[in-house]
């Protein structure tokens, strides 16, 4: 860490962007649910989406405020507003949860969501989460191990749920560190299926992740937060690393790139993740309209 500060004070690094460099879109969510044959997915930003998906709304990663960081005040701040808030949102089955950096677990947008939707509500956890969860009031908790299984339902359908593994750490203070797993998920019902990568490096399980639990209709990867990349090498994916992890899973279905353009994190300019993305994913001779780069509130349907 000291390191990597120290050397991006005597860097010149790349400008934070303007707001009109990451416009907001009109979102088409479908409310209250998507028809059951359909998959509908919209970014709200960094690692948050809503995926509409067998008659059930599923939230990855909720992280609606205005910073990421255990205080209001300080930390990383958004460079564009949530596309979506809680409020807005249609009724929410379940919620999957990556690991607990703070931006990826955000206390305020957990309290918001519990208040308004309550026991109705299932979280799904790697393990270690349940005290921390319950501490806030929140009950309906269930963890998982890698490659453990959960089915959610609602009136409408049912999803699987599976806990897949990731290479990433867990720490809410210098004090608690690797005391929670991380992970990436998929889900999979009504003949459609979704992976959400989480917070990784490149590691070689993406094969077995795809013949495990693939194919996959929609593969959402991170693509950002990857300079310098001897520290961030091991924790998170530059865009060429995520093509790689694309094709690894079967290269079936459609790419989204997510975890860039909403914080500064980390040392490359914050516009350029989608652009080595597109570059990395023409060299592969991948079919162009299978690659989506969303912008923020953007919403992809798959009738």
């Amino acid at each position: 860490m000291l390191r990597w500060r120290r050397e991006a004070r005597q860097a010149a690094l790349p400008a934070n962007p303007h707001q009109r460099d990451l416009p907001v879109v009109s979102s088409d969510v479908a409310v209250p649910r998507a028809a059951a044959s359909e998959l509908r997915t919209t970014w709200l930003g960094h690692s948050t989406f809503l995926i509409q998906i067998a008659g059930l709304n599923v939230l990855t990663d909720p992280h609606l405020s205005e910073r990421a960081s255990p205080v209001s005040w300080a930390g990383p701040k958004r460079f564009v507003p949530p596309s979506l808030l809680v409020e807005a949102l249609p009724p929410i089955d379940a919620v999957l949860l990556s690991h607990d950096h703070y931006d990826h677990l955000d206390e305020p947008t957990v309290r918001r969501l519990a208040a308004r939707f309550g026991d109705a509500l299932e979280w799904l956890t790697p393990l270690g989460y349940r005290d921390w969860f319950a501490s806030r009031r929140v009950k309906r908790v269930t963890e998982l191990d890698w490659w453990g299984e959960a089915v959610i339902r609602s009136g409408e359908g049912e999803a699987l749920i599976r806990c897949l593994p990731a290479q990433h750490w867990t720490s809410r203070s210098p004090f608690y560190r690797l005391g929670r797993l991380w992970s990436s998920w998929s889900v999979a019902g009504a003949g459609r299926s979704v992976y959400f990568g989480g917070d990784s490096g490149w590691f070689p399980e993406y094969p077995r992740i795809g013949e495990a639990a693939g194919p996959f209709d929609l593969t959402l990867l991170p693509i950002g937060a990857y300079e310098p990349r001897w520290f961030m090498k091991t924790s998170h994916m530059n865009p060429e690393d995520a093509v790689r992890a694309f094709l690894e899973l079967g290269s079936h279905g459609t790419m989204g790139g997510m975890h860039w353009g909403t914080f500064r994190l980390t040392d490359e300019d914050p516009l350029e993740p989608p652009l080595r993305t597109r570059e990395a994913w023409n060299e592969a001779g991948l079919p162009k309209e299978r690659l989506w780069l969303p912008a923020h509130g953007a919403t992809l349907v798959m009738p």
